[in-house]
């Protein structure tokens, strides 16, 4: 039971994860480099 409760909550913080990634590439921010477009170097194009 102990097992079942852990992995739902590892689940959960994943899911959480992927959902704030998701809402960061629709708002046209790239999470990886920062979303600072104008400074960029272009080394992530």
């Amino acid at each position: 039971m102990g097992t079942f409760i852990v992995v739902l909550i590892l689940a959960a913080i994943v899911a959480a994860i992927v959902y704030s990634i998701v809402k960061a590439r629709k708002r046209g921010e790239h999470p990886a480099c920062g979303g600072d477009c104008d400074h960029c170097g272009g080394g992530c194009h």
